[in-house]
């Protein structure tokens, strides 16, 4: 192999792993076709007024372009009528944080057996690289997993 040749492969392969490694590789490739594992991404502010479209309600409910989303594996403290002030605390720290990692980057929405609750919110699991974004709340200790029904924060 001539030195020039194997200079072109090496810087190649060098800027093949540099994007690997600092842009994530892009999305994973089935045959000819991209497939994105997580295939959704935006830009979360704290819900407030009547329209809402993208944004967070609290610990465990979202809008997600204009679809009211109840994140269907954990149960977060009450922030609209919490039993006691450590409740609502509790809940305005589990709604902040559940910003903070929707906006962290791509992100998907997991049916469950159920598509919708008695509320008409889609019931959904919120998953980044296969990861429950709600998981991160409980072992944070702003949230549980959910258990078919609301406990006392108090």
């Amino acid at each position: 192999m001539r030195w020039s040749t194997f200079i072109a492969i090496t810087a190649v392969l060098c800027a093949a792993l540099f994007l690997a490694i600092f842009l994530g590789g892009g999305p994973a490739t089935t045959g000819s076709a991209a497939v994105s594992i997580d295939p959704h991404r935006a830009s979360f502010g704290i819900c407030f007024g009547a329209e809402r479209t993208t944004c967070v309600v609290d610990g465990d409910t979202i809008w997600f372009e204009g679809r009211k989303i109840r994140i269907a594996d954990i149960n977060t403290p009450e922030i609209s009528s919490p039993g006691c002030a450590s409740e609502r605390l509790l809940g305005e720290q589990a709604k902040m944080r559940m910003q903070v990692l929707l906006n962290q980057g791509a992100f998907s929405l997991q049916s469950i057996d159920r598509d919708q609750d008695q509320y008409g919110r889609d019931l959904r699991i919120i998953t980044r690289d296969g990861e429950s974004l709600g998981e991160t709340l409980v072992a944070e200790g702003l949230a549980e997993r959910w258990q078919g029904y609301r406990r006392d924060w108090c």
